[in-house]
């Protein structure tokens, strides 16, 4: 990248690579469907790719509250159909 007075020019590599003829297809699908042209697409691609990965994320843990009653459930969880009764009742 240089600029000569009000004029910027910008250098950029052209280079030609071999795609299996599957990859190249279905890149073009997915660029095509996202609207953008397949350079782009192969860009974003590599980039996402190059790009280094955050560390140091934990796993998702989920909490899912218990409630302890007294009572037994007054429905067989096991029948969908009572279930579905039960939900529709309320």
């Amino acid at each position: 990248c240089r600029i000569y007075g009000s004029v910027l020019w910008l250098a950029h590599m052209k280079t030609t690579i071999e795609l299996d003829d599957e990859l190249l297809r279905a890149a073009k699908q997915r660029a095509a469907a996202s609207g953008q042209p397949l350079r782009a697409f192969i860009e974003d691609a590599l980039r996402a790719r190059l790009l280094p990965r955050p560390r140091g994320r934990s796993k998702f843990k989920l909490d899912v509250p218990v409630i302890k009653g007294k009572a037994p459930p007054a429905i067989d969880i096991a029948d969908r159909n009572a279930l579905y009764d039960l939900m529709e009742r309320e």
